[in-house]
């Protein structure tokens, strides 16, 4: 209060206040001077609205000066900072770090080096090219045979999202699909259809799945995140999962298949 009390008093020499003007009023002898009466807006209501125009320009005043400001705020003990942003920061098209490095997809590793750590061979789709970012996931955290995901930042005519910075994902497991489990975990956000990619059986899941359980080369079960939450590709390639996600068709996500 005492610091409050310094800072009302320095803010009335720094403001430059008009003169006050000289007032004199005068009654005539043995009239009685009475209050206006409230009709319709008038009276008591004219008062209050002049009285309440008064505080609000009090408390303006006060807050235009800084060091009042910060006064009545700590005095009040307010948990809300009086901020005023002069260049609010550009949100970044792209996660920091490696491409994929916020999608808990395993270890980043060269492709050669994924392909030396599991027994079965990696099928990079012709369609988009050697991956810009390669994640391995092995045993406990993945599959008892791991796992390997490519990671494309860029691919014609699909979407990038704007959350990861990939437009397409491309995961690859020993294993196979548990179809009572598997379509149990789509949710009524998506629909779900049975597709052939080069004679292997597969499904096309159109909405936002999330989720996909399927068993490893050891029959434990698996459950494993959909990272996109977007349109998704799943396909059995002689006992390789393969899934294919991104904000594509199934034209387009069969043609990605197709050229592997």
């Amino acid at each position: 209060m005492p610091d409050l009390e310094q800072q009302l008093t320095g803010l009335a020499r720094a403001i430059d206040w008009p003169a006050t003007p000289q007032i004199r009023v005068s009654f005539p002898a043995g009239e009685v001077l009475s209050l206006p009466a409230r009709r319709g807006g008038s009276g008591w209501g004219r008062v209050l609205a002049l009285a309440a125009a008064a505080a609000i320009l009090i408390v303006a005043t006060l807050l235009a000066y800084t060091p009042t400001r910060d006064v009545i705020a700590g005095w009040l003990n307010l948990h809300t900072t009086i901020h005023q942003e002069q260049h609010p920061p550009t949100p970044s098209p792209r996660p920091p770090g490696q491409l994929g490095s916020n999608l808990g997809l395993g270890t980043a590793v060269t492709l050669e080096e994924a392909q030396g750590q599991v027994s079965w061979k990696i099928a990079v789709p012709s369609a988009l090219g050697r991956p810009d970012a390669v994640y391995l996931k092995l045993p406990p955290s993945g599959p008892s045979q791991g796992e390997v995901t490519l990671v494309y930042g860029h691919s014609p005519g699909i979407n990038v999202s704007g959350q990861t910075g990939v437009a397409v994902l491309v995961t690859e497991a020993r294993g196979a699909i548990n179809e009572n489990y598997f379509q149990k975990m789509i949710g009524p956000e998506s629909t779900i259809q049975q597709v052939s990619v080069g004679g292997h059986p597969g499904y096309w899941i159109a909405g936002h799945p999330h989720d996909f359980v399927f068993t490893d080369a050891n029959g434990n079960f698996q459950d494993d995140a959909l990272r996109l939450a977007t349109n998704t590709l799943i396909f059995d390639r002689s006992g390789t999962l393969v899934r294919i996600e991104g904000d594509m068709t199934k034209a387009q996500a069969l043609q990605i298949a197709g050229s592997i």
